[in-house]
């Protein structure tokens, strides 16, 4: 048997891009209509006529206060959507007093460990006016209770918030390694605060499930496609166990996908990202076109900067940009230049915001509902990515399932094996990376001056903060809080996310709940 010849012009995919595209390569498309089952054109009617993505820039480093001022600037340059990244403590439940914290408080996102931290993060913000994306996976149901804390607080009804929860915990176990608890308490967890989600605050998606970080882990496009879609099969499979029916959930997901290099192959991606999806959710029953039609946002990937020739970075984030419009997506995240050497400084965070601005006014591309449509090699990108990705799903559920496969590090070794085939090509020459491997130059370091860093003081301050607050509380309501929510974790039917909500409205801190979910749960240490 002859060996199969390898791509000569492979997408990262493996997908050979042909010479020529046309009416001989490729059967015609059955486009169909923007709006209408499979909604591979778009979701809406109209799209970008109708309305512009949301800019949602992701922002958070230091304290709750240097957040805010970043959050509120964003919002005076035209941002239309908040996003905040938290730090490792934050991420995996510690306080910032924890000796497992020190050193990373406030490092690569914002220390959120108190309904304190939480009312000054969005202080002076109108939460039933601005959206809000919470990117936390591990303790999400502690900062969604924070959040619906505060709203309270401050008198809004939590039905007029809205925003999205990330709360996907089963790509942490895949791609980040953020998880606390072993794979069923942390599906609990995550299902706990959606079902609690869908009746009490309507308007917020209470997950979002992720294809980003499954990428950045180093998948190509149809393994981000496959093993997305087939963590959302295992929460709506939880969601049905509970008697939560498909058409109560399915329009309340919402999804997150990266947008690497490969300009033709990520619009494909995200045009056959929605017709898949709309196959699966018409296979499991649902009959709204909300619960069939994928809503996403979408980041251009961190994993493509370079901290060579950084300025060459704006280049990249443009393009990417430009594939996730025209591929179609809800919100938009941009990547400042230079984040491979530091946290965006105010310049390079504005010039990031401008790209999706000046896409969006100044380009044409928002004139017309998918303006690619037709295009023979877009067509056939689309028709093969979708084709791979329902092979890979079928795979999946031959080898047992998601859960199976999670549990035994399958998928975690096939992400594995996709990132070192990158990474040989890069280093071969096979793939050119401009700065890396292909026209290289002697630099000098032009941001550094401007680098935004975090100041040391600042894990200091926030310990200080954090007794302060121990000290003022009514240390008898919030260890009865944490008690009661003890009692609840040891009954396995009962939804957390109350007692995880009266927990914080009693004054405990994110380090004092999740050490007691620790004592009932036990801790993941691998599969």
């Amino acid at each position: 048997m002859s060996e199969t010849k390898a791509p000569e012009f492979p997408t990262p995919s493996g997908i050979e891009m042909l010479r020529y595209y046309g009416p001989d390569t490729v059967p015609a498309p059955d486009l169909g209509r923007a709006g209408e089952f499979p909604f591979t054109r778009g979701i809406q009617k109209t799209m970008y006529r109708g309305r512009l993505w949301t800019m949602r820039q992701y922002a958070g480093f230091g304290t709750a206060k240097q957040t805010n001022q970043r959050f509120r600037w964003l919002l005076e340059q035209g941002q239309t959507g908040l996003s905040t990244a938290f730090d490792l403590p934050t991420q995996i439940g510690l306080d910032a007093d924890d000796p497992k914290a020190a050193g990373e408080v406030g490092r690569v996102g914002v220390h959120i460990g108190t309904i304190d931290d939480m009312e000054q993060l969005f202080d002076s913000i109108p939460l039933d006016q601005v959206s809000t994306s919470l990117t936390i996976n591990a303790t999400a149901s502690v900062l969604l209770a924070f959040y619906v804390a505060v709203a309270k607080k401050r008198g809004i009804d939590p039905k007029a918030l809205k925003g999205t929860l990330q709360n996907d915990i089963l790509k942490e176990f895949i791609a980040r390694g953020t998880q606390v608890f072993p794979v069923a308490p942390s599906l609990r967890l995550c299902v706990d605060s959606m079902e609690w989600s869908f009746k009490n605050t309507p308007q917020f998606h209470p997950i979002s499930i992720s294809g980003y970080h499954i990428r950045e882990a180093g998948s190509d496009a149809v393994q981000e496609l496959a093993y997305t879609f087939a963590n959302a099969a295992v929460y709506l499979e939880a969601l049905r166990v509970r008697g939560v029916p498909i058409d109560v959930a399915g329009p309340k997901l919402a999804f997150f996908f990266g947008c690497h290099s490969h300009f033709l192959e990520e619009i494909s991606k995200f045009r056959a990202a929605r017709g898949l999806w709309a196959g699966i959710m018409k296979k499991l029953g649902a009959a709204d076109p909300k619960s069939q039609s994928l809503r996403f946002h979408v980041q251009t990937c961190g994993s493509t900067l370079t901290s060579q020739q950084p300025l060459n970075n704006a280049m990249r984030v443009a393009w990417q940009a430009m594939a996730a419009v025209l591929g179609g997506a809800q919100s938009l995240h941009t990547n400042a230049y230079d984040e491979a050497l530091a946290l965006p400084s105010e310049e390079s965070a504005s010039l990031a915001l401008r790209t999706q601005q000046i896409l969006a006014h100044e380009t044409g591309v928002t004139d017309t509902v998918d303006p690619v449509a037709g295009s023979w090699a877009i067509e056939s990108l689309t028709k093969e990515l979708r084709e791979r990705a329902e092979a890979k799903l079928a795979a999946i559920k031959a080898g047992g399932g998601m859960l199976a496969l999670i549990e035994s590090e399958a998928v975690q070794r096939d992400i594995q094996e996709a990132s070192y085939r990158w990474q040989q090509d890069v280093e071969s020459g096979r793939r050119k990376i401009v700065g890396v491997n292909a026209l290289r130059v002697d630099e000098k370091d032009a941001t550094a001056a401007k680098r935004l860093k975090v100041s040391p003081k600042l894990e200091a301050d926030q310990v200080k903060r954090l007794k302060a607050f121990r000290k003022a509380r009514d240390a008898k309501k919030a260890s009865a809080a944490l008690i009661t929510l003890e009692k609840a974790a040891k009954s396995p039917k009962e939804n957390l996310f109350p007692h995880i909500l009266h927990a914080v409205e009693s004054r405990a801190t994110i380090g004092e709940i999740f050490g007691t979910l620790r004592g009932v749960f036990g801790e993941y240490h691998g599969g």
